[in-house]
């Protein structure tokens, strides 16, 4: 099996990285910079380097997968932000999280799932319960909620151009990585064991709440019951 990916050089794309090579799985891996080519040469990854926040770096993409088949895919890139809507974001702030949240998986996906599709296989897009739009309490993170509610809305319509991939939305639980802080409760090789075994499990099944076919999951597998 050829595993995916992107966003890799720490937290849960690295431990990704490490609990599939140990599985004995083929694993290609992106960094962007050298420090995170090099962990993932260690472990044993094809380490590919890429920048999801700029545009000319991920354009070559498609180009550098050619000929792949790949099992399962996985978009982890992303970035966080506290504040809340008592201020309006700076351009800069707001540009930076749309760009590595929302652009950047919406440039990769069109590069990516066709190799997904050539093994029939599952694209994950890690997003987040702050995507949720209903039973929102407060602010916190505002620019972060909009922009995950917009990779999902992204990815479910996305969904029909690629019948034969399954794409999956993936909340990784609250995990004590440098964006979730010391303080989370899900360690990263919890998190991803159990989105390892939710993504096995969904291969064959889509049942559950969803939107256009693309299932909307916590990291244990449970589904969200609403947008």
């Amino acid at each position: 099996m050829t595993v995916f990916v992107i966003g890799a050089s720490r937290g849960i794309g690295l431990e990704l990285v490490r609990q599939y090579l140990d599985a004995g799985e083929r694993v290609i891996a992106t960094a962007r910079d050298e420090a995170g080519l090099a962990r993932l040469r260690d472990l044993g990854a094809q380490a590919m380097k890429l920048d999801v926040s700029n545009p000319a770096s991920i354009s070559g993409l498609s180009w550098q997968l050619d000929g792949e088949k790949i099992d399962v895919a996985y978009y982890v890139a992303g970035v966080f932000a506290q504040e809340d809507a008592k201020s309006p974001p700076t351009q800069q702030a707001f540009d930076s999280m749309m760009h590595a949240n929302v652009l950047g998986a919406m440039q990769a996906l069109p590069q990516v799932a066709p190799w997904v599709e050539e093994a029939e296989g599952q694209f994950v897009f890690l997003t987040s319960d702050f995507a949720q739009i209903s039973g929102v309490e407060n602010s916190r993170a505002w620019v972060y909620h909009v922009s995950k509610a917009a990779l999902n809305m992204a990815v479910v319509a996305a969904q029909p151009d690629y019948p034969t991939a399954q794409f999956l939305l993936i909340h990784p639980g609250w995990v004590r990585t440098d964006m979730g802080t010391p303080d989370a409760p899900l360690l990263p090789e919890e998190s991803v064991a159990a989105i390892r075994t939710t993504v096995a499990a969904r291969k064959t099944d889509k049942t559950g709440f969803a939107c256009g076919d693309v299932p909307y999951l916590r990291w244990d597998g449970s589904a969200f019951d609403s947008w």
